[in-house]
């Protein structure tokens, strides 16, 4: 389907489009639902789905209950969502119908959870699975369009991967004398996302995760530009939507890079991607030779944030900007600050690293749920940092050295050693063990289980995959197993990671 027509607003989804007005309608019908379900401002909403318009339009359906959304990673464990479920007080879950068939509405009495139809893939038959729970179109077939103005809009209630060994939440404080976030998401469209009238958004990573759904998010309200969202991600026909839809900008990740690059020439050079001008990746870090071949395919057009979930886009860095500083992740963006601190909490001199902190109220403070102690450790005089390790360079440029809290990332996932350990240990044959990031070509990262088994017994990756796999997201799965006969430990009996890690990464450019 050739599409040359602007249909500024629209949101598509594997190419059907719903326009502003239907997704408006829609939304007021499942604020109706979520207020006749007794919800009041703050009570959290949480969505259990794959990517689809609906999520969206629950997204949006919050801003006029005044409820923040909570979301959930479709890959998780029953127990993992019912922790969070339980640990957010989500009021409402509405979900794919193939999704919330493992939620038990009885092991969760205050919640009321909605099934909607798992998308349909063009071309693709796919089983569709009856609903278990009450059904959301139904429910909105017999809802009126609410007719109340929307609150103050609350916005992303995400979940941690457990850096204390069970998933935190990461809830926005309610600042009423700063502007509403509304406005604050709709000005990102034009000055993280450049979008003008006309343009086309493309959206084919996990909306559960924050910085794509922060994308999505910034489009639509921004109301300029068309979303097209994907089921998921495909490389040839991720290139075959940009000619159809003549995508203008993009949301794209290393992970996905690296599979448009192993595509074979025939079938890159088959489609037009000349209409594609801006694309924005976060979440991992980039190889330096991935930039440099998907520049050279698409041109300078790729843009790179570093940011974090309890703090929004923090950075943004063009092509032309990286070739001139190569390894930064870019400036602040306006209105922002970042100082580099030592342990004593003194600013650090241009160029030594240390740990970043930042300033940048454009995406208000933070608190966790069920956090151990206080936040005092990561807050200085108005600043927040997240452990990560860096420097400036004299022109104000963010360099990343490494993650003091031994986050791994893993296709953009975060991903928490100690969540994983947790589960380990428990493992009978196991007396000691330590996770750990280990380089992937493809995702950046892959998880590295190192263990040291009880005398007279072994373990294989089988072994440890099996038992985690009904514990943990696949994706937190151990992808390689080493075994010890004993861990080293530092002085102070802490498992000396580095030593588990300097073999994998030595020959590396990079340090994360």
């Amino acid at each position: 389907m050739q599409n040359n027509t602007p249909h500024s607003g629209s949101i598509f989804l594997n190419g059907h489009e719903t326009d502003r007005d239907t997704f408006n309608n829609r939304a007021k019908r499942i604020a109706s639902i979520l207020l006749s379900n007794g919800l009041v401002p703050d009570d959290p909403v949480a969505i259990l789905l794959r990517n689809d318009t609906v999520y969206l339009e629950v997204i949006e359906a919050c801003r006029y209950v005044g409820a923040p959304y909570v979301t959930l990673n479709w890959h998780a464990s029953t127990p993992e969502l019912s922790h969070i479920l339980q640990d957010s007080g989500a009021r409402v879950v509405i979900g794919h119908a193939s999704l919330t068939e493992q939620l038990d509405a009885e092991a969760l009495p205050d919640v009321r959870i909605y099934s909607v139809p798992d998308p349909v893939e063009p071309g693709v038959e796919q089983a569709q699975v009856e609903s278990v729970h009450q059904d959301l179109e139904q429910a909105m077939a017999s809802a009126e369009p609410t007719e109340i103005e929307p609150k103050r809009f609350r916005g992303l209630f995400p979940y941690t991967s457990g850096s204390t060994g069970r998933p935190k939440g990461i809830r926005r404080v309610i600042d009423e004398t700063a502007p509403d976030p509304y406005l604050v998401y709709a000005r990102m469209s034009v000055d993280l996302l450049y979008l003008q009238s006309g343009d086309r958004m493309h959206v084919s990573a996990p909306l559960y995760h924050s910085a794509p759904c922060g994308v999505a998010v910034f489009s639509v309200f921004g109301g300029q530009a068309d979303l097209f969202v994907s089921s998921k991600f495909d490389a040839e026909k991720f290139l075959q939507e940009i000619e159809t839809y003549r995508i203008t900008h993009c949301y794209i990740v290393p992970t996905m890079m690296v599979r448009l690059l192993k595509l074979p020439q025939a079938v890159r050079e088959k489609y037009d991607v000349s209409t594609l001008r801006f694309a924005i990746s976060s979440g991992s870090p980039w190889p330096a030779e991935v930039k440099r071949a998907m520049i050279d395919w698409f041109g300078p057009i790729f843009y790179e944030s570093y940011g974090a979930s309890e703090l929004g886009f923090i950075t943004l860095i063009s092509s032309e900007e990286a070739t001139q500083k190569p390894g930064s992740v870019g400036q602040v963006l306006s209105g922002g600050d970042i100082k580099i601190l030592d342990e004593q909490r003194r600013e650090l001199p241009l160029g030594e690293t240390g740990e970043i902190f930042v300033n940048l109220p454009v995406f208000g403070d933070f608190a966790y749920t069920n956090a151990e102690g206080d936040l005092s450790g990561q807050r200085h005089q108005g600043y927040s940092t997240i452990g990560d390790m860096g420097y400036l360079d004299e022109d104000g440029y963010l360099y990343i050295d490494g993650r003091s809290k031994d986050m791994i990332i893993s296709g953009g996932a975060n991903i928490f050693p100690a969540e994983i350990e947790a589960e380990l240990i428990k493992m009978p044959e196991v007396v000691d063990c330590a996770v750990f990031g280990a380089p992937d070509s493809e995702f950046g990262e892959r998880v590295v289980a190192a263990v040291q088994c009880k005398d007279g017994t072994t373990l294989s990756l089988d072994d440890v995959r099996g038992f985690l796999g009904s514990k943990l997201a696949r994706f937190k799965l151990p992808r390689k197993l080493d075994s010890h006969q004993e861990l080293p430990r530092e002085d102070s009996g802490k498992i000396f990671k580095q030593r588990l890690r300097d073999p994998y990464w030595k020959d590396q450019a990079r340090k994360i």
